[in-house]
């Protein structure tokens, strides 16, 4: 195990993409010692932001880093990650795992913005609560999470999986407003609350809300109720009320929606 911890207390934003098993492997402890990060504007070398004890010289898939510390000002850990795991004990900065490939990020505090980004693969878990914009891409681009697993054990923000192309996402907590917003396919589970405008401009794909929702929007269908959801290997009990939409983007995505938590919307039923 490769362990790092920030020397001081960092003041403004560390853009450190070099805090990744593929950045680590095949180096030996003097050269990670000389790896380039930014910190606000001024460019450092790793040693003189971070303590860092271990070994360098595992096999690339067996490499373990774990990051202590108050690191909430750190952006971009794990940055392009294909194999090995990280470690982080506390809460972090946006971009965790921004165009992760692969291997695994344990994150044991609360995570900032934009995790998973553009995901490719991989796996992310969080035992707090994320911010906004779980699996999607900037601001501008249209390629949201592509594959991969993020699971949050507490909530997250607006925006979960927008743009989202494939993968699935697991928010054990409730979630902000727009989960699902313009996805083209994948699959977002949702354990709690939503507190609106869950698949708006939705092409395909599949969101399950195990939770209250205020209302659906109109732009999308009811076709039946079913008693479970497939989820990857597993299924959700339901009864759940199944919508088509968004309609507004000719989409044929699946929302699906607790029946005994939304009482509100019993009126549907006499659409069937």
């Amino acid at each position: 195990m490769i362990i790092l911890s920030p020397r001081y207390s960092f003041k403004v934003p560390i853009y450190a993409e070099c805090l990744s098993p593929d950045v680590f492997a095949g180096k030996s402890l003097e050269e990670v010692l000389l790896l380039q990060a930014w910190e606000g504007n001024k460019q450092r070398v790793l040693k003189d932001l971070f303590s860092i004890e271990g070994e360098v010289d595992n096999p690339p898939d067996k490499i373990t880093m774990q990051i202590g510390g108050d690191i909430r000002k750190v952006r971009m850990i794990g940055a392009r990650m294909s194999f090995g795991s990280m470690i982080i004990e506390g809460d972090v900065g946006v971009h965790l795992g921004w165009m992760m490939k692969g291997g695994e990020i344990l994150a044991k505090g609360n995570v900032d913005s934009w995790v998973g980004c553009m995901m490719e693969g991989g796996r992310i878990e969080v035992a707090g609560s994320a911010g906004d914009y779980v699996g999607a891409p900037y601001r501008g681009s249209t390629q949201g999470m592509k594959d991969g697993i993020v699971v949050i054990h507490g909530d997250a923000g607006n925006e979960v999986g927008c743009y989202m192309r494939g993968g699935l996402i697991v928010i054990d907590g409730k979630v902000g407003e727009f989960a699902g917003i313009s996805m083209r396919d994948g699959t977002i589970l949702i354990r709690g609350d939503c507190e609106g405008r869950a698949g708006a401009g939705m092409f395909d794909g599949k969101i399950i809300i195990c939770g209250h929702v205020a209302s659906i929007l109109p732009t999308f269908t009811i076709d039946d109720i079913r008693p479970t959801v497939k989820i990857n290997d597993e299924k959700a009990v339901g009864p759940f009320y199944r919508f088509t939409g968004d309609i507004t983007e000719n989409g044929k995505g699946k929302l699906f929606v607790a029946k005994d938590k939304n009482p509100q919307l019993s009126f549907y039923e006499k659409y069937l």
